[in-house]
């Protein structure tokens, strides 16, 4: 059996240390443990790769901490609209979902869209409707909201007003949640999920389901998810970029991801992140904002999970009540 590695990561938008209580900070690590623990637990059962990530993006989907699912971001009519891809690098198959407005769990319906071998990516209603026929969960969109995103939301709203949007915090703008794994059988999965970035133009899609901008897997390679303005993700196909200078430069894994991320993207001036897992079971999570949810499992099994530069082993001490 070849080693097995699972990372994840919750967005690159993270709010500054003070901006919310221990308490809250514990409850979001907490769940960064438990999406691990859900990964984890599919690969060391001998599962695939590609069912661990969609247990770990699911755990985060469910939460309320991150861009994703339950906590999503609000678009500039108050309403969200959820992305999400995930990619089997065995195959090359993959499946993904845009603009969706009702689907629960956006990875599962991307999943099944994968499943289906007819498309690789539906969208809007037709998202929906092709959850729903599936026997998916879906819901009003209101199980979405939180209260920190309507806050969110009036707050761009009043910086865009003001002309002073350029000056919004990561936090303020965006998030996304993914995680990459490589099973025992040395197959690679990545899945991204993510409601985009507060206040973005009704109908925009970000980089999280287009395969090789957020989302890329290839076997023999590597696993990539990424978090960030979409738009440059996009333009400089960042997943795929990473397996090209690995499969072409020979570069390590944390060499091509490092280039990618402090390099070509640095002009911008954007946030930006990734986390990604080589063949040989390696991982690196790099970016380049104040911190970034991400979580790791060691090749002795030891979790990590971490905010900003700090990194928490996980003990006792993170499980819920």
């Amino acid at each position: 059996m070849r080693p097995i590695a699972l990372a994840i990561h919750g967005g690159c938008g993270v709010m500054a240390k003070l901006d919310l209580s221990e308490d809250e900070w514990m409850a979001a690590r907490a769940d960064l443990a438990r999406s691990l623990q859900a990964g984890w637990a599919v690969l060391t059962g001998g599962g695939s790769a590609l069912d661990a990530v969609e247990a770990a993006v699911v755990v985060m989907e469910d939460s309320p901490h991150f861009n994703a699912g339950h906590g999503a971001a609000l678009n500039a009519a108050g309403e969200h609209e959820l992305d999400a891809a995930i990619m089997d690098g065995s195959t090359l198959a993959a499946g993904a979902v845009a603009a969706a407005r009702r689907i629960r769990n956006p990875v599962k319906a991307a999943r099944a869209v994968l499943e289906s071998g007819e498309a690789v990516m539906l969208a809007g209603g037709a998202a929906d409707a092709f959850a729903r026929e599936s026997g998916l969960a879906v819901v009003d969109p209101s199980y979405f909201t939180t209260e920190r995103r309507l806050e969110a939301l009036a707050r761009m709203k009043a910086r865009a007003a003001a002309g002073t949007t350029r000056l919004a915090s990561e936090a303020e703008k965006r998030g996304t949640v993914g995680a990459v794994a490589c099973d025992g059988a040395g197959r690679l999965a990545a899945a991204t999920s993510t409601g985009g970035y507060t206040n973005k133009p009704v109908g925009r899609v970000g980089d999280s389901p287009i395969i090789g901008a957020g989302t890329y897997a290839r076997d023999g390679i590597c696993a990539v998810s990424g978090t960030g303005k979409g738009e440059y993700f996009i333009r400089h196909a960042v997943g795929h970029e990473v397996a090209s200078r690995m499969a072409y430069l020979g570069e390590s894994l944390t060499a091509a991801a490092a280039k990618v991320i402090h390099e070509d993207l640095a002009p911008y001036g954007i946030g930006a992140g990734l986390v990604a897992v080589a063949a040989d079971g390696s991982v690196t999570a790099p970016y380049n904002t104040d911190g970034m949810f991400r979580g790791w499992v060691t090749a002795e099994g030891r979790f990590h999970v971490a905010s900003h530069a700090e990194v928490f082993e996980v003990t006792e001490e993170f499980a819920r009540p």
